[in-house]
């Protein structure tokens, strides 16, 4: 008698779009990892079908269209009975989790939370206020929902290890509730473009990502004019998906700022570029574009927090493959000395390659993540008994979500009745 596979169930916030977004990227290596390690892959979704979403039954992956505030949901994920729920992101496990737990309450509930949404809310408000990023940490709605919902889980996965330090450190999250899960990635067999070979400066992302829009105006109203007069030649390509009509309305061919929409390939629009430009004023978590711009071999000027979470521990800020800065005036001169400096550049092109190697090798993180996920299978039931403050949370939530869940249920049942009358 042949045994059954073990079954990984993915809940998304969206259907991964990698060409959009690290997001997207980083939970089909999650999928990837799994699949590798023997698991059957669902992946449901309450979302509508985004632009260009992965077509993940080509990779073996039965999807499915769920709804929130059912009890389908309850028939289905029974039929699956799954080993481990993934929740992608706070907001799914707050919806699904309770109903996880009722009806599959064997299976390892995983929370992704891609980046701290609390902690990027909180320094886009402290960036309009002026108020201290740990008063709007310690005090927002957001914070206590998303900190409910990792002590709800099992084993939490985040990926900056800056993140860590602020779990731990404000919040008092033990780490036994969670794991490092920086991006895996498999540095393409290709060569790269040398310097010679290269024009123009570049930045990608999503435009429906508040950080990224925000560095987009950045660099268009205060740093790109101080850059065009010192460099008149130069142009800043600006690529992401979504980009809707106020963002190509900022572009201009007469100062070489061009907003150019969706790239197909990251890599291709990056390794044709002299230097990738992120000032990112505030966000959280890993920064994809960076890891991009490190395998097309372009070296990027950014901020503190745009670098945050991505370099070993030994590493001193001179060692980032590029400029690391918040100060407008060096990040312009930075951003110059780079784009004409061959040898800084290739210097730079090296560092890239070698944080890559050292920070975000696929095989390397993957072990390592699977080795933390099958610790938290096998010490399962004492690890729920020693997270007090988890039962406390699952106890409270599982009623209230519960009877909330059901008016609505009821509300919208009632409503299609009348319609039918």
């Amino acid at each position: 008698m042949s045994k059954q596979p073990k079954k990984l169930l993915v809940l998304g916030h969206v259907w991964p779009e990698p060409t959009a977004s690290a997001a997207g990227s980083h939970m089909l290596s999650l999928i990837d990892m799994f699949q590798s390690n023997g698991y059957e892959i669902h992946f449901w979704c309450v979302a509508k079908l985004n632009e260009n979403p992965e077509e993940l039954e080509k990779l073996d992956i039965q999807t499915k269209a769920i709804e929130v505030n059912s009890d389908s949901f309850d028939i289905q994920v029974k039929d699956v009975m799954p080993d481990i729920v993934l929740f992608d992101r706070f907001i799914t496990e707050e919806q699904f989790g309770w109903r996880v737990s009722q009806c599959c309450p064997e299976a390892l509930k995983l929370l992704d939370t891609e980046d701290l949404h609390c902690l990027r809310h909180a320094r886009q408000e402290a960036l309009k206020k002026g108020t201290e990023v740990e008063y709007l940490l310690k005090t927002s709605d957001i914070s206590k929902r998303e900190i409910a919902s990792i002590y709800r889980c099992d084993l939490t996965l985040i990926l900056s290890k800056a993140e860590l330090c602020i779990l731990n450190d404000i919040f008092s999250v033990p780490n036994t509730l969670l794991a490092h899960s920086p991006f895996m990635i498999k540095a393409p067999q290709v060569k790269t473009l040398g310097f010679s070979e290269r024009k123009h400066f570049v930045t990608i992302g999503n435009f429906l990502h508040a950080p990224n829009w925000d560095a987009v105006l950045y660099l268009r109203e205060t740093l790109w004019p101080t850059i065009r007069k010192k460099l008149p030649e130069a142009q800043m390509h600006i690529y992401g998906a979504y980009a809707a009509n106020k963002a190509y309305a900022l572009n201009n061919k007469k100062i070489g700022f061009r907003i150019l929409g969706r790239a197909e390939s990251a890599y291709d629009v990056l390794t044709n570029a002299k230097v990738c430009l992120a000032p990112l004023r505030f966000g959280a978590g890993l920064k994809g574009k960076l890891t991009d711009a490190m395998l097309a071999g372009t070296p990027s000027v950014t901020t503190n927090i745009g670098a945050e979470g991505m370099m070993p521990d030994n590493w001193l800020e001179n060692d980032w493959p590029g400029s690391i800065t918040d100060q407008d005036d060096d990040f312009v001169d930075q951003a110059v000395r780079l784009y004409q400096d061959s040898i800084l550049w290739q210097e730079k092109q090296l560092q890239g390659f070698d944080l890559l190697a050292k920070q975000f090798d696929a095989q390397t993180n993957s072990n390592r993540l699977m080795q933390s996920i099958c610790g938290a299978i096998e010490n399962k039931h004492q690890r729920r008994t020693d997270n007090f403050f988890g039962q406390l949370l699952n106890h409270h939530n599982h009623k209230s979500s519960e009877y909330m869940s059901r008016w609505i249920q009821t509300k919208n049942e009632l409503k299609a009745l009348r319609e039918e009358n």
